[in-house]
């Protein structure tokens, strides 16, 4: 059985990926989390600097002092209110953060327009003690990038998790979420996100909004539900990527997707013209397992999969899997259309529940996002 050191992304950090793989696209192992070594002579690009700023709205984030903030929390704190933006300049920004509810409408630019050169990484994992020594910190807690305002955008930026388990073998909490995104009308341009267990973690407030998410030619990779939560999400043209689990002798090393859609919610993920990889054995990894949670035990988890490039790490023939016996998959929303693939075989008919064509019509970027149109926007 084929079985890999796992790599570490901090060694990464100052490294840059393959030429051709702005989006970890061609990357034959994990992508490269960092950024490269030399600060640039004209960090915002065309976007301006503090002495010629774009907008009065608009601040400068530079690892290097060149900016108005070193630190991405710190340009957050002092943009109260909506509408503004952060450029934020090439370079590893090793810190948490967080966006509260009432900073709506912001935007961050990576100021190169390449996610390799822009990142925002931490290493915290579900099992991580907090500071104060009541717990630990929980999967909502890990997360390196918290955002729960409205109408948040994100462009060509890299939002990492860099904790490994090969680091603490003896923890349970490996949970270890590079960023949670909770607001209606998110939407994520060309952006990665790099982690293992629980990545991405598109989600909500709370049980009654059905926040609206968008993601546009990016690059997901991890191994446990690395995509996950209760977010009306449409995931278009984008790329993941499932990694190789030295800690693990057998398949199944993981799950792509574990929606947590409500019951009530009628629209969950949407994959449309994506392409899942992997660097593991074929037919290690699941597509889906639901995910119903005991603070929702009324969720009936929702994903379309279609027109999508299933390599064949996928186990094709049972792509899906329950995560509680008494929540069977089977009783979900899961649906395939159009996919093409190894791991898009149908070898078991049962096993591959497919949309008609009429049925297809109501699974698009339109059904799902209403009169929101993120892809048709340039800030």
């Amino acid at each position: 059985m084929h079985r890999s050191a796992a790599p570490s992304r901090r060694g990464f950090l100052l490294a840059t990926a393959g030429a051709g793989a702005a989006l970890g696209l061609a990357a034959a192992g994990p992508a490269a989390a960092g950024t490269r070594p030399r600060p640039h002579p004209r960090p915002f690009g065309r976007y301006g600097s503090p002495a010629a700023r774009r907008t009065p709205r608009t601040l400068y984030v530079d690892p290097h002092g060149r900016g108005d903030f070193t630190s991405v929390q710190a340009a957050v704190d002092a943009a109260e209110g909506d509408g503004w933006t952060l450029v934020l300049a090439p370079g590893t920004y090793r810190e948490t953060v967080s966006v509260d509810a009432d900073r709506t409408g912001a935007t961050w630019i990576g100021a190169s327009g390449d996610p390799r050169d822009t990142v925002i990484v931490y290493d915290n994992a579900a099992g991580t003690p907090k500071p104060d020594g009541s717990g630990t910190l929980g999967t909502s807690g890990s997360a390196t990038t918290t955002v729960r305002a409205d109408g948040f955008t994100a462009r060509g930026i890299t939002f990492a998790n860099d904790w490994l388990r090969a680091d603490r073998p003896d923890w349970t909490g490996t949970q270890a979420v590079a960023i949670k995104v909770m607001g209606d009308r998110s939407a994520f341009h060309d952006c990665r996100f790099l982690g293992h267990q629980d990545t991405l973690y598109a989600d909500t407030r709370d049980l009654g909004l059905f926040a609206r998410q968008y993601y546009a030619r990016c690059y997901v990779e991890g191994d446990v539900d690395f995509v996950f939560g209760r977010a009306s999400a449409v995931y278009e043209d984008c790329h993941f990527r499932t990694l190789v689990r030295p800690d693990l002798d057998a398949a199944p090393y993981g799950f792509v997707f574990a929606p947590s859609t409500a019951g009530a919610n009628p629209r969950g993920y949407l994959v449309v013209r994506g392409r899942v990889s992997s660097e593991a054995p074929d037919g290690y990894y699941k597509l889906a397992r639901p995910w119903v949670p005991s603070s929702d035990t009324t969720a009936r988890p929702m994903l379309t999969v279609r027109e999508t490039q299933l390599g064949a790490g996928i186990d094709a023939v049972a792509p899906y899997a329950n995560m509680r016996d008494d929540h069977p998959w089977q009783d979900q929303r899961f649906r395939e259309y159009r996919n093409t693939g190894p791991g898009a075989a149908t070898t078991v008919p049962e096993n591959r529940p497919q949309l008609t064509r009429a049925e297809a019509a109501a699974h698009t970027r339109q059904a799902y996002l209403g009169d929101w149109r993120p892809y048709e926007r340039r800030r």
